[in-house]
């Protein structure tokens, strides 16, 4: 039997064989994802004190995505609404926390993503932030996201890790139904058993296919939620592994939470990762994104460096 053209054009791929037609190497998940800018949304958990630490925070961070040329949404809430006891810190509250927010904006020229819980907030949180984030837990809330949506505002809704990416589409269009179309879903993890979470790396795919931008939180990801008892517990040591997994999968950008001493923070400090980690994680996710996007027939560095022997 003759071999199809389809089955010669797998074929001609698998070898690697050069030039290789851009048509059959085209994945419509990769290619949504280059066409995206790779946004960085990153900050400590919740606003601190007077907010002097967040705004330390929030210059380190400006420096080092300015050195990698990446776009940076600061992110730090004004009031944790979901805390597991009644007795956890929850933040400053709405004026008091959307003021250290602004001072923090003008201050530095950068843009600001925080919470909103009820659809009240939306209309005072609006006017200071750029971007507006929907908690995982009220990522269904059909009248606050379309109070969100009709803010103008970006908005950023982080899946509840009770959802199938594919149900995202579905709080999406709440949104994109008020005519605001700059929407993100941001993916971090599956309840997996109790007190415990898994990542399931299609949902890169799965969300940017139907044209959402994903971006991947490597910071709760790792949560174990309510795993201290009154309070929830988290595995740092596993952020970076993930967020270089999510790159590879063509995530359209990251979300993390980092903290000076994160075993000191009010909240979320287990799986916070350290400041100083922050610059080498992106530095690798970046070089990662670049291979994925390379030519299929680009030559490796292996192969550079081999040919400069050869050379020389």
């Amino acid at each position: 039997m003759s071999q199809s053209k389809h089955e010669a054009s797998i074929q001609e791929t698998s070898i690697c064989k050069a030039p290789v037609s851009t048509a059959l190497l085209a994945d419509p998940v990769l290619a949504f994802s280059q066409a995206q800018p790779f946004r960085i949304i990153a900050g400590p958990c919740v606003l601190e004190g007077d907010g002097s630490l967040n705004l330390e925070v929030a210059k380190a961070l400006k420096e080092i995505c300015q050195r990698l040329n990446l776009p940076l949404y600061f992110k730090s809430s004004f009031d944790k609404a979901n805390r597991t006891s009644n007795n956890s810190y929850r933040g400053p509250g709405l004026q008091e926390g959307l003021s250290i927010l602004k001072h923090i904006k003008d201050t530095l020229q950068v843009s600001i993503l925080t919470d909103i819980h009820n659809e009240d907030q939306v209309g005072p949180t609006a006017e200071v932030v750029d971007m507006l984030q929907i908690p995982a837990f009220l990522c269904r809330q059909t009248d606050l996201l379309i109070e969100a949506g009709r803010s103008g505002r970006a908005v950023n809704i982080k899946k509840g890790q009770f959802l199938s990416p594919q149900e995202v589409r579905h709080c999406a269009d709440k949104v994109i139904g008020t005519g605001n179309h700059e929407v993100y879903i941001t993916e971090r993890g599956t309840t997996f058993g109790y007190n415990n979470l898994v990542v399931d790396m299609r949902s890169v795919a799965i969300i940017q296919s139907m044209g959402l931008p994903l971006i991947f939180d490597a910071t709760h990801s790792v949560q174990l939620p309510g795993g201290a008892g009154a309070a929830s517990s988290g595995q740092r040591q596993y952020v970076t592994t993930l967020a270089r997994a999510a790159v590879a999968a063509g995530c359209s950008g990251l979300f993390f939470e980092t903290h000076p001493s994160p075993d000191n923070a009010p909240s979320d400090g287990p799986n916070m990762i350290p400041l100083h980690w922050v610059e080498d994680m992106l530095t690798t996710c970046l070089r990662i994104r670049e291979a994925i996007f390379a030519p299929a027939n680009a030559p490796t560095n292996t192969e550079q460096n081999a040919k400069q022997l050869v050379q020389a």
